[in-house]
Parts: structure tokens; C-alpha cells; sequence
């Protein structure tokens, strides 16, 4: 694994946010934390990433849109990780429609969450951890 790669977490919830930051960090890589989709994008403006954790539900612009909206910048976003509670799987399918590379479900375990970064690293297709 790269320490190198850098991670950008987006959550508003400061508790999911720090625990995210705390188990990519002890694992090597270098991440950066957005408490909102608006600042995500401004961020994702600025820097470049190696992946994406992007929860859905946040009040000002949801995960959905915040990838649509890379997407329509650049056409190509970096890859993309959801972590989100939403389990239906039509939240899934959308998520996947989107583009994204995983979908994971919280509580997503250690293993999960570092498997998926990973994966996504990789530039492999992983399967939901979560299923």
C-alpha cells in the first residue's frame, strides 16, 4: 500500500469524519477532511486526489450530486467511495449509475473501509463490502 496516496473524507458528521481521518492515517495515507459537499468540490477544485470517500446524506449538496458535478467538470473524477447509511439498494444502483467504485454502508468496518481504498486505488471494480 502507498503511504503516498492522498484520501479526501467528506462527511458532516465531525465524530465519522475523525474516525475515518484516524483509521487512514494509522494505515499510511494522507488525508484531508470536508465537512460538506460544497466544500468538497472546492477542494477537489484545488488539489488532486486519489480517492474519494463521500458520504450521501449532508445538508447542502447531497453525495449524488457532488459527483455528478466532477464529473461534468472534468469528466473524469477521481475514484469515488460511498459511505453513506443509505442501504436501499435503488440508493446503491444510483451510486453505481453514478460512477462510483464501492458503496459502503455504515458502520463499515476497518477492514472494509481499508479493502475498499484499496480496491479503489487499484483502479479495480470492487464489489460492496456491505452486501
Amino acid at each position: 500500500m502507498s503511504g503516498l496516496a492522498r484520501i479526501l473524507v467528506v462527511d458532516d458528521e465531525p465524530d465519522t469524519l475523525g474516525l475515518i481521518e484516524l483509521t487512514l492515517e494509522t494505515a499510511g495515507y494522507e488525508v484531508q477532511t470536508a465537512p460538506n459537499g460544497s466544500q468538497a468540490l472546492r477542494m477537489l477544485e484545488e488539489e488532486y486526489y486519489d480517492v474519494v470517500l463521500l458520504d450521501v446524506m449532508m445538508p447542502d449538496i447531497s453525495g449524488f450530486d457532488v459527483l455528478r458535478t466532477l464529473r461534468a467538470r472534468s469528466g473524469e473524477a477521481p475514484p469515488v467511495i460511498f459511505l453513506t447509511a443509505k442501504a436501499r439498494p435503488e440508493d446503491r444502483d444510483a451510486g453505481r449509475g453514478l460512477g462510483a467504485v464501492g458503496y459502503l454502508i455504515k458502520p463499515a468496518t476497518r477492514g472494509q473501509l481499508l479493502d475498499m481504498v484499496q480496491r479503489a486505488l487499484a483502479k479495480a471494480e470492487p464489489d460492496d463490502a456491505a452486501d
